[in-house]
C-alpha cells in the first residue's frame, strides 16, 4: 500500500454488505466487484466490507481478495486483517448475558438470541429459523441453552424474531 501524501486522499472505501454489494437471497459475491476492490488495491485505496456477519464468513465471502481488504465484522465488534484479528470490541459479561436473557424472556418464545464472540456465533434455538440463516451465510456456530455457556468474550447480542420486530418494539427497545 503507498503512503499517502496528501491528507485528503482516499485510503479507504467501507461497504455495507448484505442488501447492499449481495442483494438478499444471494450467497456469493459476483466477479465485478472482486475487480473493483483490485482496482482500488492498484491505487494504494483498502477495502472494507462492513457488517453484522463475523470475521469467518467475511473473508470466505471475499477470498479471492482478501489481502486487499480490512473486515470490519460483528457490527463494529471485531475488525480482521488477513488472517487474524486486529480488534475486538467485548461487551461487559454481566451486561451481555443480562441483555440475552431480556431478548429471551422478553420475546414470548419466539425470539432466538445470538450471542458473537470472535469467530463463533452462540445460539439460544427455540427452532423458529435462525439456525438456517447462520448456516446459510456461513457462520460458524454452537447451539446453548444459556449466555454463561459462552467460553470467550462476547461483542455482539441479537435477537431473532420471524414474525419481526414490531409486537416487541415497546418491550425490547427500552
Amino acid at each position: 500500500m503507498q503512503e499517502s501524501k496528501n491528507e485528503n486522499e482516499i485510503r479507504l472505501v467501507a461497504s455495507d454488505l448484505d442488501g447492499t454489494l449481495l442483494q438478499y437471497g444471494k450467497k456469493k459475491i459476483e466477479g465485478e466487484i472482486f475487480d473493483q476492490i483490485r482496482a482500488l488495491a492498484a491505487h494504494g485505496i483498502r477495502f472494507c466490507p462492513a457488517s453484522g456477519r463475523q470475521y469467518t464468513s467475511l473473508r470466505a465471502l471475499f477470498a479471492p481478495v482478501a489481502g486487499d481488504c480490512v473486515f470490519l465484522c460483528e457490527n463494529g465488534g471485531v475488525v480482521g486483517r488477513g488472517e487474524k484479528v486486529i480488534a475486538k470490541t467485548p461487551m461487559p459479561r454481566a451486561l451481555a448475558e443480562k441483555i440475552a436473557w431480556d431478548l429471551w424472556d422478553g420475546s414470548d418464545g419466539k425470539g432466538e438470541v445470538m450471542l458473537s464472540g470472535e469467530n463463533t456465533a452462540y445460539l439460544m434455538s427455540r427452532g423458529r429459523g435462525m439456525e438456517e440463516r447462520i448456516r446459510f451465510i456461513g457462520n460458524r456456530y454452537r447451539l446453548i441453552q444459556s449466555p454463561a455457556e459462552v467460553p470467550e468474550e462476547i461483542v455482539k447480542v441479537s435477537v431473532y424474531l420471524s414474525e419481526g420486530v414490531g409486537p416487541f418494539v415497546d418491550r425490547l427497545v427500552p
